[in-house]
């Protein structure tokens, strides 16, 4: 990752310039959209529209399947090691280049750069593991099973595969998908989020620096008419998606009903359980960055606090001094703790949720509605009175039928939850529609066995607030959190992204072939 050491960023310095209106990527190269419809993307910090993106056409999303088709026979026929020597070279293209990729998502998202920072790096640890395709597409091998007969296994890519992103991980969220999915043979066609398109160029023109051939990766802007075309094309053959649990449903529903293959990643509730015997400040500090870290726009973001016995009250004491002094600026100042949320709409429809909670009951402890940011360093663009910012909200005495503790709010929101022992706390969680990640905090080790392996939960972490697996492990949840029966990235990415054939062979004769006195090389 590239180093930054000033106090901040300069708004314009180091920024990819879009252009007037962002377009696509087709063939490896820049494509202009014909399409009449385009979106406005915000610089959330200022609350200014900084450029449009076009809204894909049915034709555009023709047109890269046509690219990726193309591309397809010959990529797949690339001998594993020249796939994962285009990967070792995109990994030191995006290392070269992080600090201007973190820059341009903190410009379209919001985030804080460092958290930017952390995106990219995340992202990278998946390219890392799709390096090792060579050893990863290895399979099996029984000599002998009759007379004069062997047995093989290999996997084999799909075809054109798609991946749809949100918003909140313009970067990493992509990268758990085409990576892998190229390193095992496939051509691929990305639509990011409308919200803040300008990473897919970014990354679309380092793959081309790094070699990867024509058509192979894609990028077809747009909303819900290019995502139909994508889950309706008959030479579309697998799907990945991440975003909201309606939408993942739906997603899984329309793409295996046309026939592909689909993993729809859905919404989260996490919660972090605080036992009595935990250490109150490691907990604390956890729920201060787990829950408004990137403004809670995270899926793996903690979204209820679990207090278990007499520990509640210990929390929102410490909860109540640290929650107020979370740094809220512009996300490009370095000493920035909290950016702004992503959309002017998204923002109104937290605050809503506040109202919501408020009107059935919670205890606001805290309100961040009425917080504004604070003025940002020297060099820093100040002009963030228009920005689209939301102070930390805490709620105290939340209850499981209350529409704050029941729904994603993806905001920096945090509800706690009071229960009376370790077993409430568990069916608590194991009762709850999502499943996708929670946390354990205690000095007890028979309770973290215990909890690790009764919770219905995909991701589990034992005092360790966003438990996120590494690339070499795979990314999901259960419940409503996952649609699809396999995970993102890791062991399950690749046999996501290839098919599984079995071979049987004879040979009745022989062939012989003369000595060969050079050293032996892959051909």
């Amino acid at each position: 990752m590239g180093n930054t050491d000033r106090q901040g960023l300069d708004n314009t310095a180091n920024a990819a310039q879009p252009a007037a209106i962002i377009g696509h990527w087709i063939d490896n190269a820049p494509v202009a959209s014909s399409s009449s419809r385009s979106a406005p993307v915000y610089n959330p910090a200022t609350g200014q529209i900084a450029t449009r993106v076009a809204l894909g056409t049915v034709a555009e999303v023709d047109q890269a399947v046509a690219s990726a088709s193309k591309a397809f026979p010959g990529w797949a026929a690339t001998p594993a090691l020249r796939r994962a020597r285009v990967m070792f070279k995109f990994k030191e293209l995006v290392e070269k280049n992080a600090d201007e990729l973190a820059a341009l998502i903190t410009r379209e998202h919001g985030k804080v750069f460092t958290d930017a920072q952390g995106e990219i790096q995340r992202g990278l640890e998946v390219v890392e593991f799709a390096c090792g395709i060579p050893q990863l597409l290895k399979g099996e091998f029984s000599e002998q099973v009759g007379t004069g007969i062997d047995m093989y296994s290999i996997r084999q890519s799909l075809g054109v595969c798609a991946g749809i992103t949100p918003f909140n991980f313009p970067c990493m969220v992509p990268m758990w998908m085409f990576p892998v999915a190229i390193a095992c043979g496939n051509s691929f066609i990305l639509k990011p989020s409308e919200r803040d398109p300008s990473a897919s160029l970014f990354i679309a023109r380092l793959l081309k620096e790094a070699g990867l051939p024509d058509g192979v990766f894609n990028v077809v802007q747009g909303d819900k008419e290019a995502v139909d075309a994508l889950l309706l094309h008959p030479k579309v053959a697998a799907i990945s998606f991440v975003g909201s649990t309606p939408i993942a449903r739906y997603i899984h529903e329309v793409g295996t009903k046309a026939g592909k293959r689909v993993q729809a990643l859905g919404g989260a509730k996490n919660h972090m359980v605080v036992l009595p015997d935990a250490d109150i400040d490691q907990a604390v500090d956890a729920l201060i960055g787990a829950a408004y870290g990137s403004a809670g726009e995270r899926c793996m973001a903690v979204s209820v606090a679990v207090a278990v016995g007499d520990v509640a009250d210990k929390l929102i004491a410490k909860l109540k001094d640290r929650v107020p002094r979370i740094k809220m600026t512009n996300g490009l100042d370095l000493s920035a703790e909290m950016g702004p949320l992503v959309t002017q709409a998204h923002m109104e429809k937290v605050r809503a949720y506040v109202e919501t909670g408020l009107a059935e009951g919670a205890e606001l402890v805290i309100d961040g509605r009425a917080v504004r940011p604070a003025a940002p360093s020297a060099g820093i663009d100040a002009n963030i009175a228009a920005g689209f910012f939301l102070g930390g909200c805490l709620f105290d005495k939340v209850t499981p039928g209350m529409t704050i503790y029941k729904e994603e709010i993806f905001g920096p929101v945090l509800s706690l939850v009071r229960v009376a022992d370790f077993e409430q706390a568990l069916k608590l969680i194991n009762d709850h529609e999502f499943g996708n990640g929670c946390a354990l905090f205690t000095r007890d080790g028979d309770a973290a066995r215990e909890f690790a392996s009764r919770v219905q939960i995909g991701m589990v972490g034992i005092n360790v607030p966003i438990p996120v697996p590494l690339a070499f492990h795979s990314f999901g949840g259960w419940k409503a959190s996952l649609f699809g029966d396999h995970h993102m990235h890791g062991p399950e990415g690749v046999r996501f992204y290839t098919r599984y054939k079995a071979v049987t062979q004879r040979w009745p004769a022989g062939i012989r072939a003369g000595a060969e006195f050079v050293m032996p090389t892959m051909k």
